[in-house]
């Protein structure tokens, strides 16, 4: 019965190096972990002062429990203490709960003022404008208005470097999740509402970007990819798009918006008022929820309504929603 034991114990070691080994081709997914922009980078921070204040916890209390089976398992000639009555130790009581309050203070304390900073509508400190841009997720597609540079696109974005960004986001399709790893953390897109997201790129590159919910049939088809440029070339490209003979007219919206998947597009122009029909269209009385901006934009003259969604002037003003 020796030799199979034996086996065991030295398969053990090997099993657990293969296993890290396969784990290795994981490491190219986690670009949460290899941020470009100032919010991913504090998110990043957060992540890993956490992971490590964890850690101080969970290592020495895995390690403990493997000794504590090893060195007191039975067997022939154990020769381990044993003490039958033993029943407390105030130092150990000392060592056990101090240490778990200590790092649960710290972690709570760094936690709350990450969350505060991190907030997503709070505007990242810039000498540049901001560029706002709308999404909107579809079934199964994302669209992006620009509205200061009049022009749309599908399932692709680009934006300038080191220039804060201002996504206005709701959906016109089942609630989903907008999200770019590596310049910042997800953020709820949900009908009858407008959610404001700051997040800016540092370096030029191609982001990878997802709808992160899941929302039927293609939820696997809803990726963007986001190019940060130079402003120069932002510029160039926005002059490039408006050379596109396609217009996002209401009457092209309505068939974009039709459930399916989609290849990119680009618009020259887009319809006024029309990302505001859009997040407005299934809200009670005409009103969405969202930012107090979102609200003044809907008193602007050019923001279209519905005919079956005019606003009550009794309804109360829309409220303010985080995301995450």
């Amino acid at each position: 019965m020796q030799k199979p034991k034996k086996t065991i114990r030295a398969l053990v070691p090997l099993l657990i190096m293969l296993m890290l080994l396969l784990l290795t081709g994981c490491g190219e997914q986690i670009i949460v972990l290899d941020p470009k922009g100032p919010i991913g980078e504090s998110q990043k921070d957060l992540i890993l002062i956490s992971s490590v204040l964890c850690g101080i916890i969970l290592v020495p209390v895995l390690l403990l429990t493997a000794f504590i089976v090893w060195r007191y398992r039975d067997k022939p000639g154990n020769k381990a203490v044993y003490r039958p009555n033993w029943s407390h130790s105030t130092a150990m009581e000392m060592v056990w709960w101090s240490i778990p309050i200590v790092v649960i203070v710290i972690l709570g304390t760094i936690t709350v003022r990450y969350t505060y900073a991190l907030e997503p509508s709070k505007p990242i400190e810039s000498a540049k404008k901001p560029i706002t841009i709308q999404a909107t997720s579809l079934d199964w597609k994302w669209l992006f208005t620009y509205p200061e540079q009049g022009i749309a696109t599908v399932n692709y974005l680009q934006i300038p470097v080191d220039v804060p960004i201002k996504f206005e986001l709701t959906s016109d399709a089942p609630m989903n999740s907008f999200w770019i790893p590596q310049l910042g953390g997800q953020m709820y897109t949900m009908s009858g509402m407008i959610m404001t997201l700051f997040l800016q790129a540092d370096h030029p590159g191609v982001y990878y970007g997802s709808g992160a919910n899941f929302s039927g049939e293609h939820f696997a088809d809803m990726r963007f990819d986001v190019k940060a440029t130079s402003q120069e070339e932002f510029d160039a490209w926005v002059a490039e798009v408006k050379q596109s003979p396609l217009s996002l007219t209401f009457e092209n919206y309505e068939k974009l918006a039709q459930p399916g998947k989609s290849d990119r597009m680009s618009f020259s122009s887009v319809a006024d008022g029309l990302f505001q029909q859009i997040a407005y269209k299934y809200a009670v009385g005409g009103h969405a929820h969202g930012p107090r901006e979102a609200s003044q934009d809907a008193k602007a003259p050019n923001a279209a309504q519905s005919p079956k969604t005019q606003p009550n002037p009794q309804q109360q003003a829309g409220h303010e929603h985080a995301g995450h």
